[in-house]
């Protein structure tokens, strides 16, 4: 596969922008090579600048659910230009979207539009802090919230403790109000609270996308339920990843734990920055210009975003089932690719919720941050571009998660186990 273009591409990137990239992860950092620069996406499939097709599984990191260019989003994006990109001022796009997601979500009675999941967890938690007056966050290792300085935070000596910036840049008074827990482990949740009796919020991703998919268990979500409950702490379940991806309603309606409030992002801006927080009515209400917890952006709930969203979130509704078939078809993709490994000797750990899929080369199950790291990266390395050269693009990092759209075609998922089945065997082979 001939990809000089790229090359040459990323060359001159890392002479204008900071490692070539403008997102960490892309620049292949974890898998080797270079990364591709892509030219256009159509449906389920991206084309490089070197003239090379690729069947998707990254889909823009989630929010394309439908695809590259679908005719209907695109529709509505070309509509709203028309009209303006930005007006700085209310819209009833933004009270149309508005309506679409508190329906939706039974935990959500008003919603916040902001332009991205960073953005939207940091004015989460400033709201979380605001209502209850209280400073300390808890939020588990292996999760990412964002980059905002009070969650870019590494583990310290024990399973709960005050976290440390992970970052330079951040100072460490910035995050001291932040204590971490373990992942799926109560019992590390039950010390930060022993330690701290002044924790506004705990934050998790209900199901994990960045430490790979790793869903929370049903059980240890209750079990937080109950002790956020008994302390006054409010639950926030950051599902701008997960949001629309593993179910319609919110991981709230697979798992039967009602979160304080919800952040959002990806599928609803149909593949334009966006992202939202939500919370029952009494919690919003704290947010200016109702109530003193300041949030503001020139570009929140702008037209454009407004528009793509809506058709997105429309289209899922009507056809709400879609999830179900997208999930069939990642289950037949991850266990086809493990049945494939198994014949070369290779141990895979997969898992899918809805549209969303993830595997690891582990040989036992991944429930935490510190069992995924116990993965083989040099293997996940060598098969990324091997699957790359075989024209399948996954996600860089063996710490993401992977996505399957409405043109992800069962022959696609049928060609990619069989391209695993060559390139395992080409691997186990040396």
């Amino acid at each position: 596969m001939n990809t000089e273009a790229s090359k040459k591409a990323f060359a001159e990137a890392q002479e204008l922008i900071p490692g070539g990239v403008d997102s960490p992860v892309r620049a292949f950092s974890s898998v080797g090579g270079t990364p591709i620069f892509i030219s256009e996406g159509e449906g389920g499939y991206l084309k490089d600048i070197d003239g090379n097709k690729y069947v998707d599984f990254v889909q823009s990191w989630g929010p394309l659910i439908f695809g590259h260019r679908d005719e209907t989003i695109e529709a509505a994006v070309i509509d709203a230009v028309k009209h303006g990109l930005s007006f700085g001022a209310p819209t009833l796009a933004e009270t149309e979207l508005a309506k679409m997601v508190v329906d939706l979500f039974d935990s959500i009675d008003k919603v916040r539009f902001v332009s991205s999941g960073t953005e939207a967890v940091m004015s989460a938690i400033r709201l979380a802090r605001g209502f209850t007056g209280r400073d300390d966050i808890v939020k588990f290792t292996g999760c990412y919230h964002g980059h905002s300085d009070a969650l870019l935070v590494q583990a310290g000596s024990g399973a709960a403790t005050f976290g440390n910036p992970s970052s330079p840049g951040v100072p460490a008074d910035f995050t001291k109000h932040t204590l971490l827990a373990e992942y799926n482990n109560i019992e590390s949740v039950k010390q930060c609270f022993a330690d701290s009796n002044d924790i506004a919020c705990v934050i998790i991703e209900p199901i994990a996308g960045n430490m790979g998919l790793v869903p929370a268990d049903k059980e240890f979500l209750h079990e937080l339920r109950e002790l956020c409950d008994a302390n006054g702490t409010l639950l926030i379940f950051d599902e701008v990843m997960s949001g629309f991806r593993a179910t319609l309603h919110g991981a709230e309606s697979i798992t039967g734990v009602k979160p304080d409030i919800v952040t959002l992002g990806k599928v609803i801006g149909g593949g334009m920055p966006v992202g939202a927080f939500g919370a029952r009515r009494e919690i919003m209400a704290k947010l200016s210009p109702e109530g003193p917890v300041y949030q503001a952006g020139t570009l929140s709930g702008n037209p454009v975003a407004m528009a793509a969203g809506y058709a997105a979130l429309t289209k899922l509704k009507a056809n709400a089932k879609i999830i179900d078939v997208l999930n069939a078809r990642a289950v037949r993709l991850v266990e086809g690719m493990k049945e494939a490994a198994a014949k070369e000797g290779i141990a895979m750990q997969v898992d899918t919720r809805g549209s969303m899929f993830g595997f690891f080369f582990n040989e036992n199950p991944v429930k935490n941050f510190k069992d995924a790291t116990q993965s083989d990266a040099e293997l996940f390395a060598k098969f990324h571009a091997a699957m790359l050269d075989e024209g399948f693009y996954f996600a860089c990092s063996l710490y993401e998660t992977g996505f399957i759209s409405t043109a992800t075609t069962d022959a696609m998922i049928e060609d990619t186990i069989e391209a695993s089945q060559r390139v395992f065997k080409a691997i186990k082979n040396g």
